[in-house]
């Protein structure tokens, strides 16, 4: 029996008190402009530790008994859940052991380390972590805090949609990132409880659509899930308790995929000023793909910042790429003085960024007297590129675009 309720997250609103930081809710001038809309940014990202996560995992972990705490807390994660659990049990001075996939961000785990938790990698999704962590709970006593199928997770977790009506008493519409679904059942009972008109969209990634299979046809679905950079979603099956308050409250649930996010991820850092990770980012995805109605008060919330480092730099180069800013050419010269230079006058001329240069003598396919030269340059927008591969054959220089 479900006994979630709106006085349940406002309960657990309460309990976070001071501990759980108070996310800022700012309207972004350029996201705006671009949607048509009043885009507020609802940043998850600068919660402690990174993510919204933090918020359950301490609500849960604070309301434990004294025996419970005695024995311990274990819980299985990608990174995001584990740091919050690692960081809540450090502040109630409990013993923590947290399952991570192999695949896990080795920043997000290590970070989980720097927290004092035990972290034990097993499998390569969530779902076999969850499996670990059941046994491991099983012969140890310790307390599992899961990372959404639990009511005073969905219920801390929904604090968030108090915090949006609070600071944004007129919105329209709020876009929530969902993997299991805790964030989501949370933000929909705070919000369709006292402003059942406002509009809530989940956004999954379209590798792990497990939540949207199991909208569209009624009951629980499992899917096998592909490749993404957005594993903090990439969940098999959702819960039951979050499927069951997502499945009668959502509006809808759409999909992204991974050069949406990419796309979004960039714009957030060159626009924003803000890191986001891949499945914290999926919201803005889907907004800046599918423009919805304009003149809206939309809330997109950015539910996390953990994003490994390696991960960062290539969200750059494809960002540039995707939006057309970074173009990648490929030339045979003469191997003589004075020909690169000649090259390097035109792109110059157009006022193109030479960003990096590799020359290849020794390969099979550059023929003797030659050299293989490689351009990475970057252009203002797509017409600038065009201008410049424009140049390039008029003046019948021979290349080939590599990107």
């Amino acid at each position: 029996m479900l006994n979630l309720t709106y006085d349940n997250i406002v309960k657990s609103q309460k309990i976070q008190g001071n501990v759980i930081r108070r996310t800022p809710l700012e309207i972004s001038r350029t996201f705006s402009q671009m949607l048509g809309s009043q885009v507020y940014l609802k940043s998850e990202c600068l919660q402690k530790t990174g993510s919204f996560k933090v918020r359950g995992a301490y609500a849960k972990i604070a309301t434990l008994s004294a025996e419970e705490k005695r024995k311990g807390v274990i819980a299985a994660s990608a990174g995001n859940h584990a740091q919050g659990v690692a960081f809540a049990s450090s502040l109630e001075k409990i013993p923590c052991t947290i399952v991570m996939p192999v695949t896990a961000s080795p920043a997000k785990v290590a970070a989980t380390r720097a927290y004092g938790a035990n972290v034990v990698l097993h499998g390569t999704i969530y779902d076999e972590s969850w499996s670990k962590a059941q046994e491991l709970s099983k012969s140890t006593g310790a307390k599992i805090i899961h990372a959404f199928d639990d009511e005073n997770v969905i219920a801390a977790q929904g604090v968030i949609g108090l915090e949006i009506m609070q600071d944004l008493p007129n919105v329209d519409e709020i876009y929530v990132p969902i993997g299991g679904g805790g964030l989501a059942a949370g933000v929909l009972s705070a919000v369709k409880s006292k402003k059942p008109h406002v509009k809530v969209i989940g956004i999954q990634s379209s590798a792990f659509p497990a939540m949207k299979k199991s909208f569209d046809s009624g009951k629980l679905e499992t899917v096998k899930g592909q490749r993404t950079i957005a594993d903090g979603i990439s969940v098999k099956k959702p819960g039951e308790l979050t499927f069951k308050i997502i499945d009668e409250l959502i509006d809808d649930i759409v999909l992204v995929d991974d050069s949406q996010i990419v796309k979004a991820m960039f714009l957030l850092m060159e626009r924003a000023k803000i890191v986001v990770e891949p499945a914290g980012a999926v919201s803005l995805a889907y907004l800046l793909d599918k423009k919805p109605a304009r003149g809206k008060k939309i809330v997109p919330i950015l539910s996390g910042g953990n994003v490994d480092m390696y991960l960062l730099g290539q969200i750059v180069a494809k960002g540039l790429t995707e939006m057309g800013r970074m173009v990648k050419i490929f030339i045979v010269l003469t191997d003589k003085p004075g020909a690169l230079k000649e090259v390097i006058d035109v792109i110059s001329s157009l006022s193109v960024n030479i960003v990096e240069v590799a020359h290849d003598r020794l390969s099979s396919n550059i023929p003797a007297g030659t050299a293989g030269v490689t351009l990475s340059l970057e252009t203002e927008n797509p017409k600038h590129a065009e201008r410049l591969i424009a140049n390039l054959k008029q003046r019948s220089i021979m290349f080939k675009i590599v990107t």
